[in-house]
């Protein structure tokens, strides 16, 4: 149970208010005005660090309840903007168009592509087959993962690896909706409130597309049963 200790107003206030910044893609000032109008007096700022505070750890709970992803995925990066300059957003999908897993990174190379492969085998296990673009350096993250394999004698489990770019239509079309929802909060100020603001994105888009172990809540319900 994530721990509500601290705050001045109830715990569904705040998911409430969480759960709506990270679903619709408003501005702080403009939820300021939407919980005015339910009654709840909130300034933005204390908004922001309920987002930037409880949505790393719903996000983690929600992994913790998401099915199982197909064994081929899609791979690709998107952009943000956190203080003026383009970040990435390291995303894959599986073949029917579920989130396997995401990361935010200030650097777009083979070193972040290994990283974001190492995260996504950890909490999904092994693909069979990743498609992407013709990224050089997403190419050589993965690479580096089969090597790993074959160092530890598991050449069984090499991941096939397919470089073609309109098979990879399916991550594009997932990123337009992520995107959707970032363009209105203008950038970001900070890498970790960007980190933190685009867990709670992903968490309540998995609960759009019924990754979770309760597709037949509605997705408010949802997200405030894994805030306990």
């Amino acid at each position: 149970m994530i721990s509500f200790k601290g705050s001045q107003f109830p715990k569904d206030v705040v998911v409430f208010a969480v759960f709506f910044y990270v679903r619709y893609g408003v501005s702080y000032r403009d939820l300021e005005e939407i919980m005015e109008e339910r009654g709840v007096d909130v300034d933005h700022a204390t908004l922001n660090r309920w987002v930037v505070r409880y949505s790393p750890t719903i996000a983690a709970k929600a992994k913790a309840r998401k099915r199982p992803v197909c064994s081929s995925w899609r791979m690709d990066e998107t952009y943000v903007k956190v203080r003026g300059k383009w970040v990435y957003l390291y995303r894959a999908v599986d073949k029917q168009g579920d989130t396997v897993d995401f990361m935010l990174s200030e650097s777009r190379d083979e070193a972040a592509a290994t990283a974001f492969f190492n995260k996504s085998i950890e909490n999904n296990d092994l693909p069979k087959k990743v498609v992407m673009d013709k990224s050089g350096a997403n190419l050589a993250g993965l690479t580096n993962i089969n090597i790993h394999l074959l160092v530890f004698g598991l050449w069984w489990s090499f991941i096939d690896i397919l470089q073609v770019k309109y098979l990879n239509n399916i991550i594009e079309q997932d990123h337009r909706f992520i995107k959707k929802l970032t363009r209105p909060m203008m950038g970001f100020k900070a890498f970790h409130s960007a980190s933190a603001t685009l867990d709670g994105i992903e968490t309540a888009h998995m609960i759009r597309k019924g990754q979770l172990n309760q597709p037949r809540l509605p997705a408010y319900r949802q997200f405030m049963e894994i805030a306990g």
